[in-house]
């Protein structure tokens, strides 16, 4: 069964710009750039058949292109950090894009997300990390400062089967506009 997930790439100039952020907390398992994204909706393990009515729901998305503006770097999980990430604004039409994803998925079967949509990048994963270790390692980063860029389509992603992580594969892409 295939682990899937839609979202957007980013660019290798861009990438190459939110990897810079990289290291300096002990105990991160940091991202390879080349598996940065913007997660649309996570869908899980599936079958064939739901991968194909996912592949097919996706094909007839009609959005425009989405700009992604980077709003700077933050963390997961409060006081028991999970990951550390580059937070996207949600524009209009990012947040709307991501809506739709919901509803399509839903419509076929799907059970709804139950987590509030927050568009990020995550840069490393934590174990045993403590806040005050984040609370250092966003003191010294600063702000991030990585350049916009409109994204002109989404894809659908697969991962190792039943553990997640990359490296992700494209496994269809979807033209915005």
């Amino acid at each position: 069964m295939p682990r899937l997930f839609t979202g957007l790439e980013l660019p290798e100039t861009v990438a190459g710009a939110v990897a810079l952020a990289r290291g300096g907390v002990y105990g991160a398992r940091w991202m390879d750039p080349a598996d940065y994204h913007i997660t649309l909706r996570f869908v899980g393990d599936v079958d064939a058949g739901v991968a194909r009515d996912i592949g097919e729901t996706l094909d007839e998305i009609r959005r425009p292109p989405v700009t992604v503006r980077f709003e700077g770097l933050s963390w997961f999980g409060g006081d028991k950090p999970r990951a550390l990430v580059a937070r996207i604004r949600p524009d209009p039409a990012l947040v709307e894009l991501q809506a739709e994803h919901e509803r399509r998925m839903r419509r076929i079967g799907l059970p709804p997300e139950t987590r509030k949509y927050a568009p990020h990048v995550t840069l490393a994963r934590l174990r045993r990390v403590g806040p005050r270790a984040v609370a250092d390692y966003l003191a010294a980063r600063g702000a991030l400062d990585v350049e916009n860029f409109t994204a002109e389509r989404f894809v659908l992603y697969s991962s190792r089967e039943s553990v997640g992580g990359g490296p992700y594969v494209v496994e269809a892409a979807y033209p915005l506009g």
